[in-house]
């Protein structure tokens, strides 16, 4: 379900509107009235429900993830002590998701042609299985000379492609083209620019008799081996040309296919499913009449895959128990993704359902804004479940917390380096929560959008990447950790492959 059918996600849906009434004034948040209350507490109060020890010390993290988080009943669902209580810490909940994938065993790696395998990873070494160059090849367009000049010229050429030509003798040039196979006893390599032929077609090094006299012009001294490649000069055959683990680029692809390649070792993709809930949600036209346009179908597939993972169905249930039931019993994907009914209200069904079929959850909502009802599950042995909340960008928001984590770690890629970056103006904070917000880049600065508001996603497409803003915000100059959007830094056709 989406924002119009629960209190939680409600409240989230009517500050949004309020963000875009304030755009000029300050940022919106999706506060709610135990937040607005604490508001006038102070943010050093602990909220209702913190977890702690009876001591009134905090939980560790190691704590809060011993065991994992039953799935509530009914009447716990929704807001309230209970919900804040179950709530994880935003980089908490990251390191769940990460454990949740590793927790599974190995993937069996899969042998795919190279013109498939961009954006996977290497599941073994690139090793050369051939010496680079595999001949001594010309590196510029010329003659290949042998011995020191001036050169009787031979009448043919050699070109790329061609077999081995002959030999040359001392006092021998034959014309040569870039990347064609230099003749045995060939000492050099003389570019087309620094020869000339006399009258009696013999080739000189131009404008010079002596080395001394070539540097003075500007003109390289003809040196044994020049402009000649030579045989495995890049590497020789069983080199480990990369490690496992890389990811496939296409310069990986173009220097795979040089080394001999055909296929390439690769971890499958993590399959994933996503289920989009919500009986007011249009696929085309105007909205009219209660119902509003689904703005997750047509994101969330193209996000996921540029996250790693094969979408292999997207479904669109409504507000059907029944429906979503055979649809989570009946999926084999790795990773299903949920839209919308994470919360408490009367068609939120999500949790029941996976109250239902016994499913282990591992993180029900996180200390963040927007997207706290976002919940993480445990469906069978070897698949897992993201109920990702129904307004866009606390989807988002829930993507990138708990999808973005597990994923990666399945698909085998590295966890991108954290990095930060000062911002340009200060930033409203939640009092107890971590604050996500879409930024653009002002030079070597971040400056926060408007429009950032969890039903918005306004903000986020004109973003360069998303703050992580700490509990009580941020003020003009802090250093805040940046979360890259994939196409920022990937280029939009390659994240989507």
């Amino acid at each position: 379900m989406t924002a119009a059918r629960s209190t939680r996600e409600s409240a989230d849906s009517k500050d949004s509107k309020d963000s875009k009434d304030s755009k000029d004034s300050k940022d919106a948040d999706d506060f709610d009235v135990e937040e607005a209350l604490a508001l006038v507490k102070g943010a050093g109060a602990r909220p209702p429900g913190e977890p702690g020890r009876a001591d009134g010390a905090a939980l560790s993290p190691r704590e809060t993830d011993r065991t994992a988080v039953p799935v509530p009943d009914a009447q716990d669902s929704g807001k309230g002590a209970h919900a804040h209580h179950r709530s994880t810490p935003w980089p908490e909940a990251r390191a769940v998701a990460e454990r949740a994938a590793r927790s599974l065993p190995s993937r069996t790696p899969v042998s795919v042609p190279l013109e498939t395998s961009l954006g996977l990873v290497l599941a073994a070494p690139l090793t050369a299985l051939t010496d680079l160059p595999s001949f001594d090849t010309s590196a510029m367009d010329g003659w290949a000379v042998a011995g020191p000049g001036p050169w009787d010229v031979r009448e043919d050429g050699v070109l790329a492609g061609h077999a081995e030509p002959e030999r040359l003798s001392d006092g021998e040039a034959v014309r040569i083209a870039t990347g064609a196979r230099v003749p045995r006893d060939a000492t050099a390599v003389l570019r087309s620019e620094h020869g000339r032929l006399d009258d009696k077609g013999r080739l000189h090094a131009s404008g010079a008799q002596a080395p001394g006299s070539a540097r003075s012009r500007g003109i390289p001294a003809i040196a044994h081996g020049q402009d000649i490649r030579p045989r495995g000069q890049e590497c020789r055959s069983g080199d480990q040309l990369l490690p496992l683990g890389v990811l496939v680029t296409p310069a990986v692809l173009g220097l795979a296919a040089a080394a001999g390649y055909d296929t390439l070792a690769v971890v499958p993709r993590p399959r994933a499913e996503v289920l989009v809930l919500g009986d007011e949600l249009l696929t085309e036209g105007l909205p009219r009449e209660g119902l509003i346009r689904d703005a997750l179908g047509p994101m969330l597939p193209p996000w996921l895959r540029a996250l790693g993972a094969e979408v292999v169905a997207v479904r669109r249930l409504g507000d059907d128990a029944k429906a979503l039931h055979r649809a989570i019993t009946g999926s084999r994907a790795d990773l299903i993704v949920t839209t919308g009914g994470t919360a408490g209200g009367p068609v939120d069904h999500v949790h029941p359902t996976l109250r239902r079929i016994g499913a282990e959850l591992l993180v029900d909502g996180v200390k963040v804004r927007p997207g706290h009802p976002m919940l993480l599950a445990r469906t069978r042995e070897d698949q897992y479940l993201v109920g990702l909340p129904g307004n866009p960008l606390a989807a988002v928001s829930g993507l990138l917390t708990l999808a973005e984590p597990l994923l990666r770690t399945l698909a085998g890629r590295a966890a991108p380096e954290a990095y930060t970056l000062p911002l340009k103006e200060a930033v409203q904070g939640h009092p107890y929560d971590t604050r996500i917000v879409p930024v653009s880049l002002r030079g070597d600065r971040v400056a926060p959008l408007h429009y950032n508001g969890p039903a918005m996603l306004r903000g986020i497409a004109a973003s360069d990447a998303l703050a992580v803003v700490p509990p009580g915000g941020a003020r003009a100059g802090q250093e805040l950790e940046l979360i890259d959007l994939p196409w920022a830094t990937a280029g939009i056709d390659a994240c989507f492959v």
